[in-house]
């Protein structure tokens, strides 16, 4: 059976780092030929390489499209591509909507996987929970999107660039990722880690009472992709998805702290709570974005960690 190529775009970000160690540890009679990309993070590259030694690492630039030829020419076209790429700071976002959209809408991605002969890659793409509005809880897939800052619009231009120019494809609009620290550790604030860091002073800090999400394990991300790929893979049939990629707990930021406060055994005194329009954050935010992930269930057989269980998984690695 051929060796079957992935490529992580992104792949020294969060997610790709943990999308890469997992699909390095599967030792079946045919595991996968790994290849990632990198633009900024080249000081990630050797804790990264040391760990998956057989993986190929390529420097490419998204919003140019340079560096993907190279992967080409050495590793050649990939079975599958997971994109965990993007400029995912809604304040950046806010200051330069050029720069979203040249780098969350993966044009110069497409166009290179469109100059193979065969247009029969899988494209794993990683979307967000920040294409909905945000007034209502649970939204659907078929809900409407309407975002309500750059970033989500970005997003959505990349969901609606890639359905109507690429075949396969499965598009997950995940909540947010929380868990471990990756292996070469990534210097973006984690979550958890970061409620955890700012209780463990014992002073108190205002946490927003208002504003919902349904934050995802990232082993639970991990487990989903690497389930789509299972099914291209074997099954090798045209997909067309879009997926809701949230945690089965709606929750908002102050029950998040609570959480980790409980987890901890902190004074939960120290976390004040106050609405989300006292702040502002230079970007607007939406309000409840949590998710129905029914169809996500559904469709891979998954049985979402819930909050606090990831939580205590997330500080019991630290």
């Amino acid at each position: 059976m051929e060796t079957k190529r992935v490529l992580v775009v992104g792949g020294t970000g969060y997610l790709g780092q943990h999308v890469l160690l997992s699909l390095s540890r599967i030792k079946d009679s045919a595991p996968y030929d790994l290849a990632f990309t990198y633009h900024s993070n080249s000081n990630l590259l050797e804790p990264l390489l040391d760990a998956i030694p057989h993986s190929h690492a390529f420097h490419v630039d998204l919003a140019t499209g340079d560096g993907f030829q190279s992967i080409a020419s050495k590793f050649g076209q990939p079975h599958v591509v997971v994109n965990c790429a993007a400029l995912s700071v809604p304040r950046v976002c806010e200051k330069d909507p050029d720069a979203a959209m040249s780098i969350n809408v993966p044009c110069s991605l497409v166009n290179w996987l469109s100059s193979f002969e065969e247009r029969d890659t899988l494209l794993i793409h990683l979307s967000t929970d920040q294409v909905y509005e945000g007034v209502k809880s649970f939204y659907k897939e078929e809900d409407e999107t309407v975002p309500v800052n750059v970033y989500g619009k970005s997003k959505v231009a990349a969901e609606q660039f890639i359905s109507k120019t690429w075949p396969n494809y499965a598009i997950l609009r995940s909540s947010i990722i929380f868990g471990p620290q990756t292996i070469s550790p990534v210097q973006k604030s984690l979550p958890i880690q970061w409620i955890d860091g700012v209780l463990s002073k014992k002073e108190q800090v205002e946490f927003f009472h208002d504003e919902f999400r349904c934050p995802v394990y990232v082993k639970d991300v991990v487990t989903i992709i690497l389930s789509l790929i299972n099914k291209w893979i074997i099954e090798g049939k045209q997909m067309k998805l879009l997926l809701n990629v949230g945690g089965p707990d709606r929750v908002s930021r102050v029950q998040m702290a609570e959480t980790v406060a409980h987890v901890r055994g902190y004074n939960t005194s120290l976390i004040k709570q106050v609405s989300a329009s006292s702040v502002y954050r230079g970007v607007s935010s939406p309000a409840d974005i949590s998710m129905d992930i029914s169809k996500l269930i559904q469709t891979v057989s998954i049985s979402p960690t819930s909050f606090r269980d990831g939580v205590v998984l997330t500080l019991d690695s630290t």
